[in-house]
Order: structure tokens, then sequence, then C-alpha cells
């Protein structure tokens, strides 16, 4: 299976819920506003920008949050001043995670995410000690009633897209991060809808672990991102899907 796949299907799904979508709007509040600071205001020449407003739109995000969180990334309105830096680490059964966070106070974050590990039988470790493993890519994810497999491959790898494979209910079509942007307009142009599309990272090693340590590396991963500063969680665990479903529930 994909390790990835699943658990971020999974998450998805987790993610309708009322309190899990409070904590996505703070997540992509941070994001757009971060996204207008670097690359500016305006979506249609800034694909950060447009990438999270996208993703904001899709977890039903009141348009006026979107429009504030913009204009506290360019500075028309006061805010939060976020930086984003990452945290690398190891978890219960040696599995390799990088933790992406937006802060507005390093100290306080890394003191939180260090105590976060620890709690949960993990570690802290060197800048560089894992994040290697984790390579950025594009992923978009989408319905496989929404078009055959053989025509998203054709359509995607003309595009620029690296690979195209289905699990489960959808397709799932990775990107270099170069061609994120080409590749989904090249499948909005063709009347191909998305479930999600984002910029994400892919582990390169997957370590296999038992149904014990996975449940304990869920809770890890669970704690991490519950905190405020904490954007995304990378792990590069692999279980059986039937496992991933019974640990989720």
């Amino acid at each position: 299976m994909s390790g990835h796949s699943k658990w971020a299907t999974i998450k998805r799904k987790k993610a309708a819920t009322d309190q899990a979508r409070g904590k996505m709007f703070s997540k992509y509040i941070k994001e757009i506003t971060i996204a207008a600071r670097h690359g500016g205001g305006d979506a249609e020449t800034n694909p950060r920008l447009r990438t999270a407003i996208s993703t904001a739109k899709s977890l039903n995000m009141p348009a006026n949050n979107i429009e504030r969180a913009i204009k506290r990334g360019t500075g028309d309105v006061e805010g939060a001043t976020y930086e984003e830096t990452q945290y690398e680490g190891y978890g219960p059964g040696g599995v390799a995670l990088l933790v992406e966070v937006a802060t507005d106070n390093r100290n306080r974050t890394a003191g939180d995410v260090r105590h976060i590990f620890t709690k949960h039988g993990g570690s802290l470790g060197e800048a560089g000690s894992v994040s290697y493993l984790f390579k950025p890519r594009g992923l978009i994810v989408i319905q496989k009633s929404a078009v055959t497999e053989d025509a998203l491959m054709e359509l995607a790898l003309d595009a620029g897209a690296d690979d195209v494979h289905s699990d489960g209910e959808s397709h799932e079509v990775l990107t270099p991060p170069s061609a994120f942007e080409a590749v989904k307009d090249a499948l909005a142009k063709h009347g191909v809808s998305t479930v999600s599309a984002e910029q994400t990272r892919i582990a390169s090693l997957q370590v296999p672990v038992s149904e014990k340590e996975a449940e304990a590396i869920l809770r890890l991963v669970d704690a991490l991102e519950d905190h405020d500063d904490v954007q995304k969680v990378y792990a590069n665990f692999i279980v059986p899907d039937e496992v991933m479903e019974r640990l989720a529930r």
C-alpha cells in the first residue's frame, strides 16, 4: 500500500468533523498569511497563495477569513508575524518524523515540540538528520469516478507529472514541485475535478512497523498535529491497509 495515500485519506475523513475543521482553519489561515507575505496578495501571480486559498475553500472556510489572512500577510491589517521552521526526530520503531511549523515564538514552539516527542516515546534529532528522506512533491488526489486511470496517466504525464497510481477509491498524481501548477491547470482544462491538491513531501524510504508501534506513532503524530503552531507532520512508516483503518477508528 501507499503509506502516504492511506494516511492522507484517513486525515481527510477526520478533517470532516467540526473540531478538526477548526484546527485546519487555523493552519490554513497561517499558510495564507505566510504565502501572501512572501509572494504578494494576488493569487493569480502567487501559486503558493492560490493553492492555500483553494484548499481553504475546499474546507468551507468563510471568504472573509481568507481575505483577512491575505491582508495580514500583505501588511494591510495588523497581525502576528509567523516564522517558518522545521523539526526533525524519531518516533517509536525508529520511524523518522519531519515537523513543519509556523510560529510567532520559536523558543516556545521548540520546547513544546520537544516535550511532545519525549512524552510519546520519541526524540528530537539534529537538523538534517531525517529531512533528506522526505522529497518535495506535488500531490493531486482525484476520485476514480472522475476519470479513467489510462486517460489520467496520459494527461498528467504529458503535463509534467512523475507518476500516477490508484489506491482504493482514488487516483494519486505525483509531480515535481515545479510542475505542480501546470498539472493542476491541465486537469482543470480537461474538466477533471480534484479531491485535493497540495505541495507535500513523500518519504523515499518507508519503515514497516508492528501494529503496536503504529498505534504509538499515530498518538505522537496526533499530539504534534494538535499543536497550534504545527502545520504538517511527515512520517516514513508503513502498515497494512486494514491495520491503518482499524487504528484510525
